[in-house]
């Protein structure tokens, strides 16, 4: 390829290099709600990111009314609090975490949780293929996270990744009420930004080996 052409490509892709690098967490939002169209072409933008052998086994339930926010946090906010009571955490650290856990479920205009599904994936008879094989579920329903992430701070939208239903994955099943095969992953909360956020990351020297 000549530097000409480089150059051009260089330039083709600055646009997708500044949604990567300004993207940042969002946890407050406006008010106004997210048009149905829009949380549409975040869900297409997540179904086209890669998956192990193609199978596609990301799932999304979308989350708008209030009622389920709240029935949702609501339930969470239990479990995180008997689990953290168990742990022996004191009563007004368990009441400041469990409240703003409930403060981003239910201040966020939409919700979307990424599960996964194994029906289409590969099966083993032995436990470490098996394992594999779930972990590639795993990535393949993380990339379309990101993409997610991604779509949402190039449309004008905030969103933040919440790893809560990991910990409690029958509840949140139980509140929404999925089909058995979808696993929660994840919460993304999806909004109009109501803040601004700066974050750093370290050198990339520290992350990197040359070989």
């Amino acid at each position: 390829m000549s530097q000409q052409n480089n150059e051009a490509s260089a330039e083709s892709n600055h646009g997708f290099r500044e949604v990567i690098y300004s993207r940042r967490s969002i946890r407050r939002y406006r008010s106004e709600p997210v048009p149905h169209k829009i949380i549409e072409e975040l869900l297409q933008a997540a179904i086209w990111s890669p998956s192990a052998h193609n199978r596609q086994p990301w799932r999304f339930a979308v989350v708008e009314t209030q009622a389920q926010k709240v029935e949702l946090a609501q339930a969470m906010g239990a479990r995180l609090r008997r689990d953290l009571a168990a742990d022996g955490v004191p009563v007004d650290v368990i009441e400041a975490d469990a409240g703003r856990s409930y403060l981003r479920i239910t201040n966020a205009p939409t919700l979307i949780l990424l599960c996964l599904s194994m029906v289409d994936m590969d099966v083993y008879a032995d436990e470490r293929r098996s394992h594999q094989e779930y972990l590639m579920a795993v990535q393949s329903v993380a990339m379309a996270g990101q993409n997610i992430l991604l779509a949402s701070h190039d449309l004008g939208l905030g969103a933040c990744w919440m790893c809560a239903p990991l910990f409690c994955p029958d509840v949140v099943k139980a509140v929404l009420k999925l089909p058995d095969d979808w696993q929660p992953q994840a919460l993304l909360t999806i909004g109009y930004p109501a803040e601004t956020r700066e974050k750093t990351r370290k050198p990339l020297e520290t992350s990197v080996m040359w070989r």
